[in-house]
């Protein structure tokens, strides 16, 4: 399942519970799965249509093709303190919504935004719609929460901690590709740790001899270049990353429990630019990640020839130990 249906699913679920949620899409409902199932549009009675149904008390707003405005809303929305507010749009928008974004982090108020089609994954789309420096750029907005799920059961405990957190915006950043969803019984630790930013998701023996950090779809990968490794003997540790800024806010003992300092060997693993990774990586370590813009071809395509494939993640991690 992509994260961006997971996170519709979680919407739907949370419809019911919390009547004060409402939120939409700057027209990319059915992209984004930003509709809450079943829930009338917000407009007047009296505008209503065949396609879009709805009254003044409706929970389905419709932003239009306008991020920037968009943004703007949700603050307001978030600012007048009685309800909860979101709006999605693809991640390669949200630069036409920076300017809100950072106001709500100025603020210090809980606006929630949803940003799918992440990166590459994308497919044939082109670069013009693919991410790459966005995460990095969303970063670097001081109280800004970003947000980048591996799978289903991530995707719904970052939702949960996101309408947490009152006093700091947050974006949550969906595939559009299909993701496995990793079976937590088996081997695997509780999603409920995505509230701490990053996790120990799975060790490969007693001792770890490198470290490899992900977030999003490129876990999965990690994962499968764990065991790859596994197969060579090599120890390993995979960190899911979920929100570098929850991560930095755990303390010292936590962080230093999941990126042991005395492991060096680390490996972070993110499709897009490796900005800002380099202060878990440290000197020694090594990125797997998209320097340049994209492609016009399939999301397979484009991660095999980009080099997000289990050869090249094991091949980081060996240089990482040498």
């Amino acid at each position: 399942m992509s994260t961006r249906k997971a996170s519709g699913a979680v919407l739907a679920a949370l419809a019911p519970q919390l009547p004060e949620l409402w939120g939409g899409s700057a027209d990319l409902a059915g992209s984004n799965n930003t509709t809450m199932s079943g829930e009338p549009s917000f407009l007047p009675e009296g505008r209503s249509s065949a396609e879009f149904s709805g009254n003044e008390y409706g929970r389905t707003i419709h932003y239009g093709v306008r991020e920037h405005a968009m943004g703007g809303i949700i603050n307001g929305v978030t600012l007048s303190g009685l309800t909860r507010c979101y709006g999605g749009t693809f991640l390669v928008f949200a630069d036409y919504m920076r300017p809100p974004v950072r106001l709500a982090a100025l603020m210090g108020i809980g606006s929630l935004f949803v940003w799918s089609h992440d990166s590459i994954g994308v497919g044939e789309d082109g670069p013009t719609h693919q991410p790459i420096e966005h995460l990095a750029s969303l970063r670097v907005i001081p109280g800004f929460d970003v947000v980048r799920p591996a799978d289903a059961n991530e995707t719904a405990v970052a939702w949960r901690t996101m309408l947490e957190r009152h006093d700091h915006p947050s974006g949550i950043i969906l595939s559009r590709q299909d993701l496995p969803t990793l079976d937590r019984n088996n081997g695997f630790a509780s999603a409920d740790l995505v509230a701490k930013g990053g996790y120990v998701l799975r060790d490969t023996g007693s001792q770890p001899a490198v470290i490899l950090i992900a977030t999003g779809s490129e876990v999965g990968l990690a994962v499968a270049a764990q065991d790859a490794l596994m197969a060579e003997g090599i120890s390993s540790r995979v960190v899911s990353m979920p929100c570098q800024e929850w991560f930095d806010e755990q303390p010292e003992d936590y962080r230093k429990s999941v990126l042991p300092p005395e492991i060096d060997a680390r490996v972070s693993v993110e499709a897009g630019v490796a900005s800002g990774w380099q202060k878990y990586t440290g000197s020694r370590g090594r990125n797997v990640s998209i320097e340049h813009f994209g492609a016009s071809a399939s999301g397979g395509v484009c991660f095999e020839q980009f080099g997000f494939t289990v050869e090249n993640v094991v091949a980081a991690a060996k240089e990482s130990m040498a």
